[in-house]
């Protein structure tokens, strides 16, 4: 079985703030290569699956949900007790620069009672038609109510969640009478300023006006988009809608902070660094562990490849595409998301704001020979805006717009999109 020490860039992993408790002395980290244990086991077995795939692309990643049948923090996973968060308020009390700024960024506003979502207030009357049905989405200032016509049979349900802040687009859940979660069929596209069929959800025909209007969400499912769009939502066995927090938190990718918290209002446990050690910090991972991090929403290489989505679709995911770059080899810190993306920021969109991530690995004058801390040859055409040539913008048809391709490359007008 392969050795798996020292996957956190020299430091043994963070434990989970579960197993912290004041009433006891601070617990000693836990190595990672426990925390990893069966990481050799579980790649064996999927190499030796049926699935067709260039295995070196994969080395070192696992799916988001091997990763959470190992010990330790990983996102999206749910918490034993609701008292083991505190919310960022608490968090901004030592980290209020941090928090004030994260707070304003997509990643903590994807997710929004539908009477609160901006987009539906700011486009009250949202219709397209399709299949001979009508669909609608109508807006006033008590609740968006979702509605379809056709087949002479008219339907409407009041929306409940939305997902996604409206950027590129926003999709409904609503319930029934039943209590159970469906998902409409319209979503809104911010480059359309109007409604289109859900990604993924398109029918050429429906037999019913029932499945042209919704697709039942099993609860499993719920759990995890809830899991990725909100902040402790799964407590306890139970997804918890009435005590969840819409968007992501600093406990989402950080884990549950009430150890912490406490161990660090002592000042003999905070100078010792004994509260730092009872909460996560992503930033101890390395490489490819830190991508398969924000991976397990935003798509791993092994969640991505057993989903079977393929094409452009899967430039939404970009975790999965950076290993695929040729430069990543087994891993790299200066390739991972957050050397790019800081998630306490808002995303950066100018191509010059990324260059001097790209001239970390990159010498940087014609001629120039590449070194070891700078493996990277020189561009021979640019010195700026490296991203405009390296990481083109692909038009994702269900998105109804462009997603930056993540895999970094030599990308040449007119050739197909490499898989």
């Amino acid at each position: 079985m392969q050795n798996l020490q020292g996957r956190t860039q020299g430091k043994p992993a963070r434990g989970n703030a579960l197993e912290s408790s004041v009433a006891r002395l601070p617990p000693q980290p836990v190595p990672q290569a426990a925390r990893r244990s069966q990481r050799g086991l579980l790649r064996g077995f999927f190499l030796a699956s049926a699935i067709a795939v260039t295995a070196s692309a994969a080395k070192g990643q696992l799916s988001t949900q091997d990763h959470l049948s190992e010990p330790g923090f990983w996102p999206t996973q749910e918490q034993a007790s609701r008292a083991e968060f505190v919310g960022s308020d608490v968090c901004a009390r030592c980290h209020a620069m941090k928090t004030a700024t994260q707070k304003e960024t997509p990643m903590a506003k994807n997710l929004a009672l539908a009477q609160d979502a901006e987009v539906l207030r700011a486009h009250p009357a949202l219709a397209f038609s399709a299949n001979q049905f009508e669909y609608r989405i109508d807006t006033d200032q008590k609740q968006s109510t979702f509605s379809i016509a056709g087949e002479s049979q008219r339907l409407s349900y009041p929306l409940l969640w939305a997902f996604g802040t409206g950027r590129v687009a926003q999709s409904y859940l609503f319930k029934q009478q039943d209590g159970k979660f469906y998902e409409a069929r319209a979503s809104y596209f911010t480059n359309l300023h109007d409604q289109d069929f859900t990604p993924a959800r398109a029918l050429a025909s429906a037999s019913s006006i029932q499945q042209a209007m919704y697709r039942p969400v099993p609860m499993d499912e719920v759990r995890r988009c809830f899991a990725c769009h909100a902040t402790a939502a799964n407590v306890g066995g139970v997804f918890d809608e009435q005590h969840l927090t819409p968007g992501v938190g600093c406990e989402a990718c950080h884990g549950p902070g009430a150890g912490h918290v406490k161990l660090m209002d002592k000042r003999a446990a905070s100078l010792s660094g004994a509260g730092k050690s009872a909460i996560f910090n992503p930033g101890d991972l390395l490489a490819a562990d830190a991508v398969d991090f924000c991976g397990a929403c935003h798509g791993t290489w092994w969640d991505t490849k057993l989903s079977g989505v393929k094409g452009v679709s899967t430039a939404r995911s970009a975790p999965y595409r950076l290993v695929t770059s040729k430069c990543w080899g087994t891993g790299d810190a200066r390739l991972t998301c957050t050397a790019c993306h800081d998630p306490h920021r808002q995303l950066q969109t100018d191509a010059s704001d990324y260059d001097p991530i790209c001239l970390s690995c990159h010498v940087s004058r014609a001629g120039e020979k590449p070194t070891s801390s700078h493996p990277g040859a020189a561009c021979p055409k640019a010195r700026r805006k490296c991203t405009d040539c390296h990481m083109e913008k692909v038009y994702v048809p269900e998105m109804h717009a462009n997603f930056t391709d993540h895999r970094i490359r030599v990308a040449h007008p007119g050739e197909p999109f490499p898989e």
